[in-house]
């Protein structure tokens, strides 16, 4: 029998050779290898070509059923690996994979997210984190303390799908016991109970970072560019510069680092028109965004990785490489990640907590839908104000002007102030329509830049919430074994994730408030000013015909 998937969600088609896939459609694989996130196959429409691995469930036969198998077949692929190009306002409601790692689309190239080879003498590649070489495994040691979760005894089995994200993540080694690693007490992350559930701890020492205009540098004798970007953060007071390759080689770091927070994804690539002054803003103001949300994390911000990016400094390029490759062979990710999360004392309730999740769930689909819906309408409306309205403004000015011309063959000296008020009227309508074509920069523009940074976000949970689900599924299936040993010991670990996944959807609506209130209040001052100033203009050539 031929290989089949099943579609877990819509996929509009692109670009060539790929084909779209409709919510539980079922579609012929030509292979199950996953290629750089894709697979290849036929719809139920008869076209053929590719698709997300992630979007698909395998279905698998059983004595000649289809069986449906354990989850996806591949990790939800979305921009929490590395991303590339524009969003779109005009995106349609679906979530596209990565077009950076499709076949038909390699990285460009001569942009300036290229590795250097000044960057690092020894490169690193990001290794799968459920999968780590025993070279890598953590000794013991005295001065450290070491944790190892016992292992489960019970019968509890094994996702078959080793492209699930609970697998990749590391969750599912962890819920089975198999996770042992040296966790230092700077290297906890404390989860507490707060009013509204668990959260995580606060940080004690809390900071901002700046971002200044970048610069334009060159290196080679001049044969390469790039743009240097100025951080300087409240707890140094000292200023590093940083290219965006450095924020790209972070945020990988991140998201293999935390697989149920949800690290923000960084403003987009361009090979072409890179040092352009409205994609440069465009690029900053993104980055601004980034860093705001990383700084105010109580886990990130605290992060060696991250406080290495911030502090060291731009001319220590020893210092730079060896913190690199500090992080590249961090032994706390993966299933060992979760080893680090220290949970409050007492247990959640597994019931409660699935129910929150499911409803957190239902809650990131209609806000992620309502986005794209708001983008669009915002970005419609701005195109209005930037080419319709000028020009209609533009319009009744030169109406105006026109009869002020014609006024003036008149040639009767009491006129002259009613033809001058005229022109004038014409020329403030001309003023007027520019008002207009430059508010959205004011008012519009900072909306769309919050909604990009959020669906980012919310294209990041359906990872984190699968690894929860995961884990309660085996806590689920552990209750059913005969030793109750193990199945408290899995029910325990299920509780970490648990507390973890909580803790991070609590900072998302905290943060979600803090940010649309500030932005709406913004929005609606600029508005008001942009306002004011119409009526001042209006008022301004009103009292012309005062003299007349």
């Amino acid at each position: 029998m031929a290989l089949r998937a099943k579609a877990l969600y819509d996929f509009v088609s692109e670009n060539p050779g790929e084909i779209s896939v409709v919510e539980n459609e079922v579609l012929t694989l030509y292979s199950e290898d996953v290629v750089d996130g894709w697979l290849e196959g036929t719809n139920s429409r008869g076209e053929s070509g590719l698709f997300p691995a992630s979007y698909v469930e395998i279905l698998r036969t059983d004595d000649g059923f289809l069986v449906q198998g354990n989850g996806t077949a591949g990790s939800v692929y979305n921009t929490r690996s590395h991303q590339t190009g524009e969003t779109s306002s005009q995106s349609t409601p679906t979530h596209h994979p990565d077009y950076s790692q499709h076949p038909a689309y390699p990285p460009s190239q001569g942009s300036d997210d290229d590795w250097d080879d000044d960057w690092d003498d020894h490169p690193t590649t990001t290794h799968d984190p459920a999968v780590r070489p025993q070279s890598q495994q953590p000794s013991r040691s005295n001065s450290v303390c070491s944790r190892q979760q016992p292992r489960s005894s019970a019968t509890v089995g094994r996702n078959l799908n080793r492209f699930s994200t609970f697998v990749k993540s590391g969750g599912e080694a962890f819920v089975l016991g198999e996770a042992s690693g040296l966790v230092k007490e700077s290297d906890q992350i404390c989860v507490v109970m707060g009013h509204f559930g668990p959260q995580w701890q606060e940080h004690p020492d809390p900071f901002t970072c700046t971002i200044d205009d970048p610069t334009k540098q060159t290196k080679f004798k001049g044969m390469k560019s790039y743009m240097s970007y100025g951080l300087t953060p409240s707890h140094t007071q000292r200023l590093v510069n940083r290219r965006y390759k450095h924020f790209d080689w972070l945020y990988a770091r991140l998201v293999e680092r935390f697989p149920v927070i949800s690290v923000p994804h960084l403003p987009e690539k361009q090979a072409t028109g890179r040092f352009e002054e409205d994609f440069i803003s465009k690029r900053r103001k993104g980055l601004i965004w980034w860093m705001n949300h990383m700084a105010t994390h109580p886990v990130l911000s605290r992060c060696d990785v991250f406080q290495h990016f911030l502090t060291c400094s731009s001319s220590d390029e020893k210092a730079w490489k060896q913190g690199k490759r500090k992080a590249e062979k961090d032994h706390l990710v993966g299933a060992n990640f979760f080893l680090t999360i220290v949970p409050p004392p007492a247990p959640l309730d597994l019931q409660e907590v699935e129910s929150k999740v499911d409803g957190f769930k239902v809650f990131t689909k209609k806000m992620d839908e309502n986005i794209v819906q708001v983008n669009v309408t915002i970005a419609e409306f701005a195109r209005k104000q930037m080419t319709g309205f000028k020009k209609e403004y533009h319009k009744v000015g030169q109406a105006f002007r026109l009869i002020s011309q014609a006024f003036e063959l008149d040639q009767q000296v009491f006129s002259v102030k009613l033809n001058q008020a005229m022109a004038f009227t014409g020329s403030a309508y001309e003023t007027i329509g520019d008002y207009f074509a430059d508010q959205p920069r004011q008012d519009l523009d900072p909306v769309l830049d919050l909604l990009a940074i959020y669906q980012g976000h919310l294209s990041n949970f359906p990872d984190i919430i699968h690894v929860q689900k995961g884990a309660l599924t085996k806590a689920k299936e552990s209750q059913k074994e005969k030793d109750a040993q193990a199945a408290l010991a899995i029910g325990e670990r299920c509780n970490i994730i648990s507390c973890a996944t909580l803790a991070e959807i609590q900072h998302f609506h905290r943060t979600r408030v803090r940010d649309f209130k500030a932005q709406m209040q913004h929005y609606l001052q600029q508005q008001i000013s942009f306002y004011q100033k119409i009526t001042a203009k209006l008022e301004e050539a009103l009292h012309m015909y005062d003299q007349a």
